[in-house]
């Protein structure tokens, strides 16, 4: 090494008396062990010194001079640090283990800035790569950096009175950042009702067989979560290109058949209610990536730059079964599992509702009642579980015509459900689970409350 080059930050002394207060009290390791890892010390034979202290801890043992210079020589380690010498030194200097935690922050957020030097030099290695796929390389290096931010994000037990203490700070009028929205309406009253809105952190599953609806509900969420609430949506759509999900967005929003949109063939009137919805809809800060596929690493790392650029409210994926794990998996139930867990984690992280859209299983078809359930949630694996919300849609008019319907019904009591659909709630992890009724206007893909008119046609 040249003396004009730098070491990377540290300090040897904060170092030496996190390790001196461990020898000194067994019992101090207990306030250090969620915060420090052996790899945040610099100097190599502290690491191997901690990693003792470990040892010992998970062992149940005492951890004092003596019982660490016997697991070091047990290892093969004591005169690499320097032997029963140096443990002597580090017990002299340190008088109180008191202050532990005040010399292991030192240490932690030390090793937090050469994490981040590593991630420069990362970050330039990319660069000089000069691959040919810039999104790719940005993404990587996106990457890098986040796992930095990763190793910050340990969380530890909180006393019950802290957290009703904040709870009652921030009861009654919320206290939000500016611009930001406490839960995400869906614009369906009977729904938010029942769920109270779509909630921060939470993972919500909208599932459903093919045709009922699914993305058609998605992007009503969309619109009307952007309309209502000025809310920022993310919508990643991965099975359908923009043009298409604008396209269903211009139909529903003018009131207009999606046919004649889609192949341009509208009258006079129809062309101006279209101009009027495109440019109320081009108001709107909803975002589309239409990538065809995707890893859930190149959703994270998309999804936090528009959150760093726009403060992002709302996340669609349209749909789950399409997104890709970034590790190889044995099968695609634990792909899936991989991606739900990374779905329900980033909902934690960007402190956002995440809505995925899923498939459902063919077993639907097969049952009597073609009523889903929450076991034909296709290639569950973690689905169920890692889900804060789980919504079916359900229809009964594409399962049944007119003729058959009034076969087993009263056609004064219940008459055909044509435009009806039904979102049950299956899962509800803070609230009841239940059913509520939408209308589903099918020549411009849109849903509407129930209670509200049917949007006229020309």
């Amino acid at each position: 090494m040249t003396t004009n080059e730098k070491l990377p930050p540290h300090d040897i002394e904060a170092e030496e008396a996190v390790i001196g207060s461990l020898l000194i009290d067994s019992e101090a390791i207990l306030k250090i062990t969620t915060l420090l890892k052996p790899e945040d010390f610099f100097v190599d034979r502290h690491q191997r010194l901690y990693k003792a202290c470990l040892s010992l801890y998970q062992r149940n043992e005492g951890i004092n001079q003596i019982t660490v210079a016997h697991e070091l020589a047990r290892r093969g380690k004591l005169e690499d640090i320097g032997g029963a010498a140096y443990l002597s030194h580090l017990v002299s200097i340190v008088p109180t283990s008191l202050h532990i935690e005040y010399y292991a922050q030192i240490v932690s957020r030390l090793a937090i800035m050469r994490h981040l030097i590593s991630a420069a030099g990362q970050i330039a290695a990319i660069g000089y790569e000069a691959e040919p796929d810039t999104n790719a390389a940005l993404s990587r290096a996106e990457d890098a950096l986040f796992r930095v931010w990763g190793t910050k994000s340990v969380r530890d037990f909180v006393s019950i009175r802290q957290v009703l203490s904040q709870y009652f700070e921030e009861a009654g009028p919320i206290q939000l950042r500016e611009g930001e929205i406490p839960h995400i309406l869906t614009g369906f009253t009977a729904l938010d009702d029942f769920l109270g809105g779509l909630q921060r952190s939470d993972l919500i599953i909208l599932a459903g067989r093919p045709s009922l609806g699914k993305t058609s509900l998605a992007l009503s969420v969309a619109r009307n979560a952007a309309v209502n609430q000025k809310a920022c949506v993310a919508f990643f759509s991965l099975e359908m290109s923009r043009e298409t999900a604008v396209q269903r967005l211009l139909s529903s929003e003018a009131g207009v058949d999606s046919k004649h949109v889609r192949l341009g063939l509208f009258n006079e009137q129809e062309e101006r209610k279209i101009m009027e919805a495109s440019g109320k809809l081009s108001e709107l800060p909803i975002y589309i990536d239409d990538s065809p596929q995707l890893r859930i690493s190149e959703i994270r790392s998309k999804a936090r730059r528009l959150d760093f650029e726009n403060t992002v409210d709302l996340i669609i994926i349209d749909y789950l079964q399409l997104v890709q794990g970034d590790t190889k998996s044995e099968s695609r139930v634990q792909e899936i599992s991989e991606v739900t867990r990374y779905l329900k984690a980033l909902a934690r992280e960007l402190g956002v509702p995440v809505l995925a859209v899923s498939q459902l299983s063919r077993a639907v078809e097969w049952r009597a009642s073609h009523i889903p359930q929450l076991a034909d949630l296709r290639e569950s694996g973690s689905i169920e579980q890692d889900a804060d919300v789980v919504l079916f849609i359900y229809r009964d008019e594409v399962y049944y015509t007119a003729d058959e319907w009034y076969k087993t019904h009263d056609a004064e009591k219940e008459p055909y459900p044509r435009g009806i659909a039904d979102i049950f709630i299956a899962k509800h992890r803070n609230g009841p689970i239940g059913q509520i009724k939408l209308r589903f206007i099918a020549r411009s893909v849109k849903f509407d409350s129930l209670e509200a008119e049917p949007s006229p046609f020309i």
